[in-house]
């Protein structure tokens, strides 16, 4: 069995990253006007920022087109793969999944494994990564997605935007309606639906930056006090690197014990968020799937409880 691993452009992966855990990466595309841009490949982090800040046009998103799909998949079937854990931005947000997961009923030369990781961003990144590390260690398939799913399950989001337009205009914001009337006086929070459909929602409101900042800490501190395992968190920005650097450092001093990391919301995500968009994902560390020669743990010791944060 060789297994590979592909993912799309939302995960916001490094060169670094991709070109260590041989993890191919589907750009996705971005519509501005007459022009079609691929994610990070034909405009970069800065310059999107830049132009949407700027532009009176404004631009949408589209899935990576069949055929382009369909060359990343041929790529691994010329090299004798037999199989392709393939994870795409959430279902909730993109019909990719589904273009995925009906391409893998076709295909009859490599099996095809499509996983909804509910999520984007650094929560993507991090379902990647852990699959192609457990690949790289030459872990069983059926580890590889149970572990997969048991990430999955730990994962949960917070974040701020700037300006919910942006989400309310490209229809990814699931209770929209409930934000009738002026919005410029309210910080709404919002989070993915991890554990569920995998969509973006409000889920409380404040008047000020400085309580809703609060108010997120507060319910990272509750959801990850009584854990059963070592937290990984991510914070990562639309174009406002300076308050991200003030994020991470509150929570490293705030949280030693967490593993803080940071990274970015890139052009494809920013088209719905917008910029200065503040976010943060976290979920079960990545090395405690593996134990301290770092190979795999079986199955049996590795069991999250859903994290539930209703």
């Amino acid at each position: 069995m060789k297994i590979g691993v592909i993912t799309d452009s939302a995960a916001y992966l490094s060169k670094t990253q991709s070109e260590k855990y041989n993890i191919d990466i589907i750009p996705i595309p971005i519509i501005w006007g007459e022009k079609t841009y691929y994610d990070l490949v034909d405009i970069g982090f800065k310059e999107f920022y830049e132009k949407l800040s700027s532009s009176k046009e404004l631009p949408t998103t589209s899935q990576p087109a069949i055929g382009e799909i369909q060359k990343h998949i041929d790529k691994f079937v010329d090299q004798g793969y037999t199989d392709i854990i393939f994870i795409p931005i959430s279902s909730g947000l993109s019909s990719s999944y589904n273009t995925v997961a009906s391409l893998a009923k076709q295909e009859k030369r490599i099996n095809i494994h499509p996983f909804d990781p509910k999520v984007t961003c650094a929560g993507q990144a991090d379902l990647a990564l852990l699959a192609a590390k457990l690949v790289q260690q030459n872990a069983s398939l059926d580890l590889i997605m149970h572990d997969l799913e048991d990430l999955r399950n730990t994962l949960d989001v917070r974040f701020m935007v700037d300006n919910l337009n942006h989400l309310k205009r490209t229809g990814r914001l699931s209770n929209a309606a409930s934000f009738v009337g002026s919005i410029l006086r309210i910080k709404p929070i919002l989070s993915m639906d991890v554990q569920n459909k995998g969509q973006i929602s409000a889920i409380a409101k404040e008047r000020q930056y400085k309580r809703a900042y609060n108010h997120i800490k507060t319910d990272f501190t509750n959801l990850t006090k009584d854990v059963p395992y070592p937290v990984h968190l991510t914070i990562f920005h639309a174009d406002d690197q300076e308050r991200e650097d003030e994020w991470v450092n509150d929570y490293k001093k705030s949280f030693p014990d967490v593993n803080v990391d940071q990274s970015i919301i890139g052009p494809v995500v920013g088209v719905h968020v917008g910029q200065h968009t503040i976010s943060m994902i976290w979920g079960r560390d990545l090395d405690s799937y593996f134990d301290e020669q770092g190979k795999p743990l079986p199955k049996e010791e590795i069991h999250s409880p859903v994290l539930n944060d209703d």
